[in-house]
């Protein structure tokens, strides 16, 4: 991202070929990128990947091995973490039990010093919207609401950047979804750059304006949340950001602004708009929500691509139903279908045709030896609602 993306950049965030070594494990590797002034950043990755460490170089609490981090034109790669323009809430919330809630928000005015802070302390329990609960101790409140306090002691700082490590994490999932919610409209209103490290896919794409996908203390992917779901980058992405259907496919030529390409004896093609690649091996993917099914090829409508199948499982999971459908060569393909009570379910052992719309596929690259595709650990994927 350069300056011309985003206009000032006297506040922007910006790490530079930063690189973090423990021993001979690399933890982030050679990472560059720019977190514009004002916007919610998502740093998703698995355990291990990285973003944690980058969060915490970024807070000062570790020294990167190489390469530079500069908040606008300063560089405070080296400023000690009370020196940097830069607050982080955690996990844990990590509150003061003995400290009434008012005092644990203007811990941070009383040990700057700053003695009339009692109006800004109000400000920050109406803007979390914990009006009247200054007098309270952190135990008489819920995980949420501490949560809230831990956030408007951040924020009460003025910080250029907060950082968020997981806050939500140990929130049951109604109340990371409000909260969810919640951290977006704070962020909206003070307009503070927010960089927050999670796991969850849902977390990411709910609250951020960009998100980066870490894999092996990398960027993978960096985008919109819409853009990356809706056309990943790498297999990894493709699994990591929901789930997808990765048929391995070799390009036969380009016909008009389609890409046409074979995939185990089937033709298909594609919009080239959809296509990263428009020669050589791939991978050819559909997401689960993208496909239909219909019990007959009659069925299928004009200009859908479609593959016959058979109903192998049926997993009825609320919204939708969950199909695993044998194609042809052996292969599962997963299938979302709403429960919009019109169509009976499918019973296991149905004849099925499978079939999409060509413009909701997109290909991606596919290593030559590749026919299996790529897939994060089972505890590292996070699928659409998890």
């Amino acid at each position: 991202m350069t300056e011309q993306d985003h206009g000032n950049t006297d506040a922007d965030l910006h790490i530079v070929g930063v690189t973090k070594r423990f021993g001979t494990f690399t933890a982030v590797d050679d990472l560059t990128l720019t977190v514009p002034q004002g916007s919610f950043f998502a740093l998703l990755g698995a355990s291990g990947c990285g973003k944690t460490t980058t969060l915490r170089m970024v807070a000062g609490l570790e020294e990167p091995t190489a390469g530079r981090i500069l908040l606008g034109t300063q560089d405070v790669t080296r400023l000690r973490p009370y020196k940097r323009p830069v607050n982080t809430v955690f996990q844990s919330y990590a509150l003061f039990p003995h400290l009434s809630i008012f005092d644990n928000i203007a811990f941070g005015l009383r040990r700057r010093g700053i003695r009339d802070h009692a109006k800004q302390v109000e400000q920050m329990l109406h803007l979390v919207e914990l009006d009247g609960y200054g007098s309270r101790r952190p135990a008489q409140l819920s995980g949420g609401q501490q949560q809230r306090v831990a956030l408007a002691r951040a924020l009460i700082n003025q910080p250029q950047v907060l950082l968020l490590d997981e806050p939500l994490g140990a929130l049951d999932l109604k109340l990371r979804r409000q909260m969810q919610i919640e951290l977006k409209r704070i962020q909206t209103e003070v307009g503070i750059t927010f960089v927050h490290v999670t796991h969850d896919q849902e977390e990411a794409m709910t609250m951020a304006d960009t998100v980066a996908v870490m894999n092996a203390g990398r960027i993978e992917q960096l985008g919109a949340p819409t853009d990356m779901y809706e056309f990943p980058g790498t297999a990894f992405v493709a699994n990591f950001l929901g789930q997808s259907n990765l048929l391995a496919a070799t390009v036969t030529g380009v016909s008009g602004d389609d890409v046409l390409v074979q995939a185990y004896g089937e033709r298909f093609s594609l919009p080239a708009a959809r296509c990263r690649l428009t020669a050589g091996t791939a991978w050819l993917g559909v997401r689960p929500e993208k496909l239909h099914l219909a019990p007959t090829p009659d069925a299928v409508p004009t200009g859908h691509q479609a593959v016959r199948g058979e109903v192998t499982d049926s997993s009825y999971v609320g919204v939708s139903t969950q199909y695993l459908v044998r194609a042809p060569w052996g292969d599962e393909l997963t299938v979302f279908v709403p429960n919009s009570g019109i169509a009976a379910p499918l019973a296991v052992g149905s004849e099925v045709v499978v079939h999409w719309r060509p413009e909701h596929a997109f290909l991606i690259e596919r290593a030559p030896d590749e026919t299996v595709a790529p897939m994060p650990e089972p505890e590292d994927a996070v699928g659409v609602g998890t």
